[in-house]
Protein backbone atom coordinates (compact mmCIF):
# COMPACT_ATOMS: atom_id res chain seq x y z
CA UNK A 1 0.00 0.00 0.00
CA UNK A 2 2.82 2.40 0.79
CA UNK A 3 4.49 1.77 -2.79
CA UNK A 4 1.37 2.44 -4.01
CA UNK A 5 0.81 5.52 -2.50
CA UNK A 6 4.73 7.00 -3.93
CA UNK A 7 4.44 5.10 -7.49
CA UNK A 8 6.60 2.83 -6.52
CA UNK A 9 6.66 -1.08 -7.84
CA UNK A 10 6.90 -3.94 -5.56
CA UNK A 11 9.62 -5.67 -7.18
CA UNK A 12 12.03 -2.36 -8.02
CA UNK A 13 11.34 -1.01 -4.11
CA UNK A 14 14.99 -2.24 -2.84
CA UNK A 15 16.51 -0.66 -5.89
CA UNK A 16 14.64 2.79 -5.77
CA UNK A 17 15.76 2.66 -1.92
CA UNK A 18 19.59 2.31 -2.81
CA UNK A 19 19.22 4.67 -5.83
CA UNK A 20 17.64 7.48 -3.94
CA UNK A 21 20.72 7.40 -1.64
CA UNK A 22 23.06 8.05 -4.12
CA UNK A 23 24.12 11.23 -5.66
CA UNK A 24 24.64 11.13 -9.44
CA UNK A 25 26.76 14.02 -9.65
CA UNK A 26 26.68 13.84 -13.92
CA UNK A 27 22.94 14.29 -13.50
CA UNK A 28 22.81 16.67 -10.95
CA UNK A 29 25.42 18.80 -13.19
CA UNK A 30 22.97 18.25 -16.08
CA UNK A 31 20.19 19.22 -14.29
CA UNK A 32 22.07 22.60 -13.73
CA UNK A 33 22.94 23.13 -17.02
CA UNK A 34 18.95 22.47 -18.26
CA UNK A 35 17.87 24.85 -15.51
CA UNK A 36 20.57 28.09 -16.56
CA UNK A 37 19.45 27.50 -20.21
CA UNK A 38 16.08 27.65 -19.82
CA UNK A 39 15.96 30.76 -17.12
CA UNK A 40 17.82 32.51 -20.09
CA UNK A 41 15.40 31.97 -22.34
CA UNK A 42 12.79 33.44 -20.03
CA UNK A 43 10.89 29.98 -20.11
CA UNK A 44 10.46 29.60 -23.67
CA UNK A 45 13.49 26.91 -24.59
CA UNK A 46 11.67 23.48 -24.76
CA UNK A 47 13.23 20.09 -25.00
CA UNK A 48 14.18 20.30 -28.22
CA UNK A 49 15.94 23.61 -28.24
CA UNK A 50 17.72 22.24 -24.97
CA UNK A 51 19.09 19.40 -26.34
CA UNK A 52 20.67 21.09 -29.68
CA UNK A 53 22.08 23.77 -27.07
CA UNK A 54 23.64 21.20 -25.30
CA UNK A 55 24.93 19.40 -28.25
CA UNK A 56 26.53 22.37 -29.43
CA UNK A 57 28.67 22.57 -26.65
CA UNK A 58 29.70 19.38 -26.42
CA UNK A 59 27.01 17.11 -24.84
CA UNK A 60 25.63 14.63 -25.82
CA UNK A 61 22.30 13.95 -24.99
CA UNK A 62 18.68 12.81 -25.87
CA UNK A 63 15.40 14.97 -25.84
CA UNK A 64 13.73 12.72 -23.92
CA UNK A 65 16.65 12.90 -21.36
CA UNK A 66 16.15 16.93 -21.70
CA UNK A 67 12.49 16.53 -21.16
CA UNK A 68 12.80 14.04 -18.09
CA UNK A 69 15.41 16.37 -16.38
CA UNK A 70 12.94 19.44 -17.32
CA UNK A 71 10.14 17.18 -15.65
CA UNK A 72 12.63 17.02 -12.32
CA UNK A 73 12.63 20.57 -12.13
CA UNK A 74 9.30 21.52 -12.83
CA UNK A 75 10.08 23.16 -16.03
CA UNK A 76 7.26 24.07 -18.81
CA UNK A 77 7.51 25.67 -21.64
CA UNK A 78 5.48 28.48 -22.37
CA UNK A 79 5.47 28.60 -26.18
CA UNK A 80 1.52 28.74 -27.10
CA UNK A 81 -0.40 26.41 -29.43
CA UNK A 82 -1.63 26.69 -32.76
CA UNK A 83 -3.97 30.24 -34.28
CA UNK A 84 -7.18 29.55 -36.30
CA UNK A 85 -5.97 32.14 -39.15
CA UNK A 86 -8.24 33.48 -41.72
CA UNK A 87 -8.12 32.97 -45.41
CA UNK A 88 -8.13 36.48 -47.87
CA UNK A 89 -6.78 36.72 -51.34
CA UNK A 90 -7.34 40.26 -52.60
CA UNK A 91 -4.41 42.55 -53.30
CA UNK A 92 -3.79 45.39 -54.14
CA UNK A 93 -3.22 46.32 -58.04
CA UNK A 94 -0.60 48.72 -57.20
CA UNK A 95 1.80 46.90 -54.69
CA UNK A 96 1.12 43.17 -55.67
CA UNK A 97 1.92 40.55 -53.69
CA UNK A 98 5.55 39.93 -55.47
CA UNK A 99 7.06 37.71 -52.49
CA UNK A 100 4.06 34.85 -53.22
CA UNK A 101 5.28 33.50 -49.64
CA UNK A 102 8.95 32.21 -51.64
CA UNK A 103 10.29 32.46 -48.11
CA UNK A 104 13.56 30.76 -48.60
CA UNK A 105 15.80 33.19 -50.18
CA UNK A 106 19.20 32.45 -50.74
CA UNK A 107 21.46 35.05 -49.96
CA UNK A 108 21.52 38.37 -47.37
CA UNK A 109 20.19 41.26 -48.57
CA UNK A 110 18.01 40.10 -51.32
CA UNK A 111 14.08 40.32 -49.59
CA UNK A 112 13.47 42.35 -46.38
CA UNK A 113 9.98 41.78 -44.74
CA UNK A 114 8.73 44.45 -42.18
CA UNK A 115 5.77 44.69 -39.72
CA UNK A 116 4.38 46.92 -36.94
CA UNK A 117 3.11 45.19 -33.52
CA UNK A 118 2.03 47.06 -30.60
CA UNK A 119 3.69 46.56 -26.60
CA UNK A 120 2.03 47.74 -23.32
CA UNK A 121 4.52 50.44 -22.06
CA UNK A 122 3.64 52.28 -18.48
CA UNK A 123 0.34 53.68 -18.92
CA UNK A 124 -0.10 53.38 -22.49
CA UNK A 125 0.28 51.12 -26.06
CA UNK A 126 4.14 51.92 -27.73
CA UNK A 127 4.90 50.41 -31.75
CA UNK A 128 7.50 48.44 -32.88
CA UNK A 129 8.67 48.26 -36.19
CA UNK A 130 11.05 45.38 -37.21
CA UNK A 131 12.78 44.55 -40.82
CA UNK A 132 13.87 41.00 -41.20
CA UNK A 133 15.89 39.27 -43.67
CA UNK A 134 14.56 36.19 -44.89
CA UNK A 135 17.42 34.22 -45.88
CA UNK A 136 18.64 33.63 -42.38
CA UNK A 137 15.74 35.58 -40.87
CA UNK A 138 17.95 37.61 -39.22
CA UNK A 139 16.64 40.91 -37.55
CA UNK A 140 18.32 43.73 -39.63
CA UNK A 141 16.84 47.03 -38.14
CA UNK A 142 13.50 48.27 -36.01
CA UNK A 143 12.47 51.35 -34.59
CA UNK A 144 10.05 52.22 -31.66
CA UNK A 145 7.44 55.19 -31.20
CA UNK A 146 4.45 56.33 -29.20
CA UNK A 147 3.01 56.43 -32.33
CA UNK A 148 1.88 54.04 -35.05
CA UNK A 149 3.06 56.53 -38.34
CA UNK A 150 5.30 56.56 -41.69
CA UNK A 151 8.10 57.68 -39.52
CA UNK A 152 7.93 54.70 -37.51
CA UNK A 153 8.13 52.15 -40.26
CA UNK A 154 10.98 54.88 -42.44
CA UNK A 155 13.26 54.73 -39.21
CA UNK A 156 12.99 50.64 -39.07
CA UNK A 157 14.00 50.39 -43.05
CA UNK A 158 16.25 53.55 -42.44
CA UNK A 159 18.20 51.49 -39.50
CA UNK A 160 18.00 48.49 -41.44
CA UNK A 161 19.83 50.59 -44.33
CA UNK A 162 22.81 51.41 -42.59
CA UNK A 163 23.23 48.45 -40.47
CA UNK A 164 23.30 46.04 -43.84
CA UNK A 165 25.70 48.70 -46.02
CA UNK A 166 23.09 50.23 -48.16
CA UNK A 167 22.38 47.33 -49.97
CA UNK A 168 20.07 48.29 -53.47
CA UNK A 169 17.67 46.36 -55.79
CA UNK A 170 16.19 44.23 -53.01
CA UNK A 171 12.33 43.62 -52.44
CA UNK A 172 10.59 44.87 -49.47
CA UNK A 173 7.72 42.83 -47.90
CA UNK A 174 5.03 43.47 -45.83
CA UNK A 175 1.12 43.87 -44.92
CA UNK A 176 -1.39 46.24 -46.21
CA UNK A 177 -0.92 48.36 -43.65
CA UNK A 178 -1.32 52.00 -44.35
CA UNK A 179 2.09 53.19 -43.09
CA UNK A 180 3.73 50.96 -45.90
CA UNK A 181 1.40 52.53 -48.25
CA UNK A 182 1.90 56.40 -47.61
CA UNK A 183 3.37 58.43 -49.83
CA UNK A 184 6.96 59.01 -47.45
CA UNK A 185 7.79 55.11 -46.77
CA UNK A 186 7.15 54.69 -50.80
CA UNK A 187 9.23 57.77 -51.69
CA UNK A 188 11.84 55.97 -48.93
CA UNK A 189 12.03 52.83 -50.79
CA UNK A 190 12.47 54.51 -54.31
CA UNK A 191 15.26 56.61 -52.94
CA UNK A 192 17.19 53.10 -51.59
CA UNK A 193 16.06 51.13 -54.92
CA UNK A 194 14.16 48.71 -53.44
CA UNK A 195 11.04 46.89 -55.07
CA UNK A 196 8.25 46.52 -52.37
CA UNK A 197 5.67 43.90 -52.58
CA UNK A 198 2.63 43.70 -50.12
CA UNK A 199 0.21 40.58 -48.77
CA UNK A 200 -3.12 40.46 -49.77
CA UNK A 201 -5.47 41.71 -47.56
CA UNK A 202 -6.02 40.35 -43.91
CA UNK A 203 -4.13 37.27 -45.19
CA UNK A 204 -1.00 36.74 -41.94
CA UNK A 205 0.52 33.58 -43.67
CA UNK A 206 1.58 35.71 -46.54
CA UNK A 207 3.44 37.29 -44.55
CA UNK A 208 4.60 34.54 -42.16
CA UNK A 209 8.23 35.18 -40.92
CA UNK A 210 7.24 38.52 -39.13
CA UNK A 211 4.48 36.89 -37.33
CA UNK A 212 6.39 34.25 -36.32
CA UNK A 213 8.76 36.37 -34.89
CA UNK A 214 6.59 38.54 -32.78
CA UNK A 215 4.73 35.47 -31.25
CA UNK A 216 8.16 35.02 -30.14
CA UNK A 217 8.96 38.55 -28.61
CA UNK A 218 6.36 38.23 -26.93
CA UNK A 219 5.74 34.72 -25.34
CA UNK A 220 9.24 34.17 -24.87
CA UNK A 221 10.82 37.69 -23.97
CA UNK A 222 8.13 40.36 -23.22
CA UNK A 223 6.79 40.52 -20.00
CA UNK A 224 3.82 39.32 -19.23
CA UNK A 225 2.36 42.81 -17.71
CA UNK A 226 4.42 44.94 -20.26
CA UNK A 227 7.16 47.70 -19.22
CA UNK A 228 7.27 50.30 -17.15
CA UNK A 229 8.31 52.86 -19.53
CA UNK A 230 8.85 53.26 -23.73
CA UNK A 231 12.69 53.39 -22.24
CA UNK A 232 12.62 50.51 -20.60
CA UNK A 233 11.15 48.65 -24.02
CA UNK A 234 13.13 50.31 -26.43
CA UNK A 235 16.32 48.61 -23.60
CA UNK A 236 15.01 45.50 -23.01
CA UNK A 237 13.52 44.82 -26.97
CA UNK A 238 16.65 45.34 -28.24
CA UNK A 239 18.86 43.24 -26.33
CA UNK A 240 16.76 40.34 -26.97
CA UNK A 241 15.93 41.64 -31.16
CA UNK A 242 20.14 42.25 -32.04
CA UNK A 243 21.38 40.13 -29.27
CA UNK A 244 19.88 36.76 -28.20
CA UNK A 245 17.97 36.38 -31.02
CA UNK A 246 20.06 36.85 -33.51
CA UNK A 247 23.01 35.68 -31.95
CA UNK A 248 21.78 33.36 -29.57
CA UNK A 249 18.56 31.78 -30.13
CA UNK A 250 18.69 28.17 -31.95
CA UNK A 251 16.30 28.90 -35.33
CA UNK A 252 14.31 25.63 -36.71
CA UNK A 253 14.93 27.25 -40.18
CA UNK A 254 18.49 27.39 -39.91
CA UNK A 255 19.05 23.88 -38.87
CA UNK A 256 18.95 24.79 -34.84
CA UNK A 257 21.66 27.31 -34.87
CA UNK A 258 20.95 31.15 -34.86
CA UNK A 259 20.77 33.85 -37.35
CA UNK A 260 24.41 35.73 -37.05
CA UNK A 261 25.50 31.87 -37.24
CA UNK A 262 23.71 30.95 -40.26
CA UNK A 263 24.46 33.74 -42.27
CA UNK A 264 28.38 33.74 -41.55
CA UNK A 265 27.99 29.77 -42.30
CA UNK A 266 26.60 30.76 -45.63
CA UNK A 267 28.99 33.95 -46.53
CA UNK A 268 31.98 31.50 -45.91
CA UNK A 269 31.04 28.37 -48.16
CA UNK A 270 29.34 31.10 -50.54
CA UNK A 271 32.54 33.34 -50.43
CA UNK A 272 30.31 36.37 -50.23
CA UNK A 273 32.23 39.21 -48.54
Amino acid sequence: MVCAAFGINRSCFYEHRQRIQCVDAERVALRARVNEMFNKSRSSAGSRTIQGLLNDQGIEIGRFKVRRLMGELGLVCKQPGPHAYKRATVERLDIPNRLDREFDVSQPDQVWCGDITYIWTGQRWSYLAVVLDLCARRVVGWAMSDTADADLVVQALDHAWEQRGRPEKLMFHSDQGSQYVSRKFRQRLWRYRMVQSMSRRGNCWDNAPMERLFRSLKTEWVPAMGYQSLAAARKDISSYLMGYYNTERPHAFNGGIAPVLAEEKLKSVSGIS
